[in-house]
């Protein structure tokens, strides 16, 4: 079930109205009961593959707690196993299978084993690791074994978060799971506008940008330099209002039932750094890289009797974390590709450090700190945008043919001939051309800027407090009169195809 559709908006409400009007000890079962109707709204069959999972946690999460030794180690192994596998042949069995078969044939060998047809059960990823992050704290010891089944299932398939995140620790989500929460006015307007905001970002921005990106990425041979251009920031602001507006309706969902989810997204773009960028993007899935993956690794190399050199110490906990997030992503060679560029980005960065600040106080920076700041977020957002590439892209051919042909073709007098084909594609089921007989693509582009560079403001002005909290406020009149401009950008400029979010391929 889309968070854009129909179905939701009836779903929704009604969930929430059954929630509140239900004793305490019987809202479990009924958010559990919609969290389950809400998944198998997509592929009713693959609710088999969540339990199968639950059940697995379970089990593994009570025996873990309840050993010690090579025994705990075995349950902790196997239980692992147990939700990779289920990712692993899910997501991964045919392209490793592909490639396999690729290598046999260029050896000259003769492969057995056919490609499979196998639909990627939605929000895998999501819950996958999510499960593995209850074992992980079980197994440490940070967080006791869930003894109650259907609180453990809840944990796992809670609807706003089941696909596409954020990938929750148990020791946030579970305990309010178990809380009383009583209907709160302030909590559920709070919820709402944090809902219509995500509704903007993704109607609004993502999806109308969507209309532009898709068939230049689609074919990419066929569009001049400056539309590739084009194209790819519009997916670096598409792809950013996609997921953080996804984040935002989950959120504001879960907050109208009191729930806090943790923050996803904190202004990315605004970035000094690629590793202030991975603090601020994506965030459950970075801090999840870091803390289960990054300083483990780095930690058993420091552990090793033979000694490395200081940068391999730094450059394999990098590069693993970061191919790791890649593969996560997806399976394809782009994906992998984004993530060791990512991880690149980060070990060049941290080599070059004192050489930066170096020539940033040899040329004076020190004491233009503006200056400084926004040559930093610009470079920090160019080179995200580079990679964007990569990860959009359909092939690693079609990546590499879009960078090397970014600024070719910058024939000016063509310029009205990109803007027509701007307006074919971006002016797609627009609204607004209810009230005008036609849109020049100049038009839409100056539309659509005007929505990035709005969203871009109310971010600037929400650094410290979320927009809802600012928002509460304020005076009635600014308030409502908030609320109507945002309902009237919606209905006026969005698109609305109902198109799945990205990263509910994952």
């Amino acid at each position: 079930m889309l968070f854009n559709s129909l179905p939701f908006y009836i779903f929704f409400p009604l969930v929430t109205l059954g929630y509140f009007l239900l004793p305490h000890r019987w809202r479990w079962i009924w958010l559990l009961a919609a969290s389950a109707y809400f998944y198998m709204a997509f592929v009713p069959a693959y609710i088999l593959i969540l339990l199968f999972t639950i059940l697995v946690d379970y089990f593994a999460g009570i025996g873990i707690e309840n050993s010690q030794g090579p025994r705990r180690k075995i349950i902790f192994i196997a239980g692992m196993l147990a939700n990779l596998g289920a990712l692993g042949f899910f997501k991964y069995f045919n392209f490793f299978n592909a490639n396999l078969t690729a290598l046999a044939d260029w050896l000259g060998l003769r492969y057995p084993i056919p490609m499979l047809e196998i639909i990627l059960p939605i929000g895998l990823s999501f819950y996958t690791f999510k499960a593995m992050s209850y074992l992980i704290e079980v197994n440490r010891g940070d967080q006791k074994a869930e003894r109650h089944p259907g609180l453990l299932a809840l944990y796992v398939m809670f609807y706003p978060q089941l696909i596409a995140g954020p990938i929750e620790r148990p020791q946030h989500l579970l305990p309010q799971l178990r809380e009383e929460h009583p209907f709160d006015p302030a909590a559920a307007a709070d919820g709402l506008r944090r809902m219509a905001w995500g509704y903007f970002k993704k109607l609004v921005i993502a999806d109308r940008l969507a209309l532009l990106v898709n068939p230049i990425f689609s074919e990419p041979r066929s569009y001049p330099g400056p539309l590739l251009l084009l194209a790819a920031l519009a997916f670096t602001y598409q792809i950013y209002c996609d997921f953080s507006g996804y984040s935002d309706i989950a959120l504001g969902a879960a907050r109208v039932m009191g729930f806090r989810l943790m923050e996803n997204f904190n202004r990315p773009y605004a970035a000094r750094s690629l590793t202030e960028f991975w603090q601020r993007w994506h965030i459950s899935l970075s801090s999840w890289l870091r803390d289960y993956i990054f300083f483990p690794v780095r930690r058993s190399l420091l552990r090793r009797k033979i000694r490395l050199p200081g940068w391999l110490n730094q450059f394999l906990p990098t590069m693993v974390t970061m191919l790791a997030s890649g593969l996560w992503h997806g399976a394809n060679w782009t994906f992998v590709l984004w993530g060791a560029l990512h991880g690149l980005y980060l070990v060049i960065e941290l080599w070059t450090a004192t050489l930066r600040e170096t020539v940033a106080r040899g040329l004076g920076l020190a004491r233009l700190s503006w200056l400084r700041h926004t040559f930093q977020v610009l470079v920090t957002f160019g080179l995200a945008s580079l990679a964007w590439i990569f990860f959009r892209a359909d092939s690693v051919s079609d990546a590499f043919y879009i960078v090397g042909h970014l600024f070719r073709g910058w024939n000016l007098s063509q310029f009205p001939l990109w803007l027509n084909q701007v307006r074919v594609t971006l002016g797609e089921n627009f609204p607004l051309a209810i009230l005008f007989s036609s849109l020049t693509g100049a038009q839409v582009l100056v539309i659509v800027g005007l929505q990035v560079i709005l969203l871009e403001g109310v971010q600037a002005i929400a650094r410290e407090n979320p927009i809802e909290r600012i928002l509460a406020g304020q005076n009635f009149l600014l308030r409502w009169s908030a609320y109507y401009f945002l309902l009237g950008n919606i209905l006026l400029f969005g698109a609305f195809q109902q198109t799945t979010f990205i990263y509910f391929q994952f």
